[in-house]
């Protein structure tokens, strides 16, 4: 099944988001962690990418294992940071035979190393590149492709942040998924200007549920998300004692996303760095709200 499938319906939806091992001693436990998420049934599940490629040889194993082994829609990350076209290619076909549809297209982080180097050698600088490409393909893969509410941090600004994510979508991309979000006024801010820009496409808020204080300025780091004042408190009243900071992180995160379903966005993607049991905590919380149709 494809992505846009599922985000065509009016049904309320939520996925998740793993990532595969970044040393081959510990893929039995990540897959295992996956596996029990596949196991709650979310909508579909995607799989990231290793920092410049260095895990990439996993994400198609735990995204086909996902698919074939629970039936669960899976999402592949592609990068092309630093690749030529050949491995690249070489990644898609490989895509292709394990009969994964949609691929998340991104370029990728720029490591320490990378950033020394020369980019304008490079087969790829821009992720709008692989998505022109993966539409070469015809309408074989469901394209999707990062969004920053925020402003991705190499752009001047929001203005011409947008303009970039138009050519994304211009050159093939189906849906949008948006860093991590904690401030769901920001997002709806964000699709306002969206739209009046033209961008049609279905965009689908990133919530990480923050279970412990040490993630907080780790998340911090990665997307340079604005924390609001109410997440703050709620991180220095509880960051001191692991079980309660857990409980409150997926409380925040599930009011989020009711907050979101209750101002019509249907559906949502979330963080789930491999834990089962935090996934789990919140398909409970939304139960009786997963799947269904509200009259809007």
């Amino acid at each position: 099944m494809k992505i846009t499938d599922i985000l065509n319906t009016k049904n309320m939806s939520l996925s998740f988001e793993v990532f595969p091992p970044k040393k081959e001693t510990s893929f039995d436990s990540v897959k295992a962690a996956t596996e029990a998420i596949a196991g709650y049934r979310p909508s579909f599940m995607s799989v990231t990418y290793g920092a410049g490629g260095g895990t990439s040889r996993y994400t198609l194993d735990i995204a086909k294992n996902i698919k074939d082994s629970f039936g669960v829609p899976t999402l592949a990350h592609l990068t092309c940071v630093s690749s030529s076209k050949e491995t690249v290619h070489e990644q898609i076909n490989a895509l292709r035979e394990a009969g994964i549809k949609n691929i998340m297209a991104l370029r990728g982080d720029l490591t320490p190393e990378l950033e020394k180097t020369d980019r304008s050698k490079w087969d790829y600088q821009y992720a709008v590149q692989l998505i022109r490409e993966l539409r070469e393909y015809g309408d074989e893969f469901c394209i999707g492709a990062a969004c920053y509410p925020e402003i991705h941090p190499e752009s001047k600004n929001q203005k011409e942040d947008i303009i970039h994510l138009k050519e994304k979508v211009n050159a093939g991309a189906d849906f949008l998924t948006t860093q991590m979000v904690f401030d769901n006024n920001l997002f709806f801010n964000f699709m306002y200007k969206l739209r009046e820009a033209g961008v049609t496409v279905p965009v689908i808020p990133g919530i990480m549920p923050i279970t412990n204080a040490v993630q907080v300025d780790r998340a911090i780091k990665l997307s340079g998300s604005f924390m609001p004042q109410r997440f703050k408190s709620l991180v220095d009243y509880f960051g001191q004692d692991p079980d309660s900071m857990k409980q409150a992180g997926i409380a925040y995160a599930t009011d989020q996303i009711i907050d979101l379903y209750a101002n019509g966005i249907t559906n949502v993607h979330v963080y789930s760095m491999n834990k089962p049991d935090v996934a789990k905590a919140i398909m409970d919380n939304l139960s009786d709200i997963l799947g269904k149709d509200f009259d809007r």
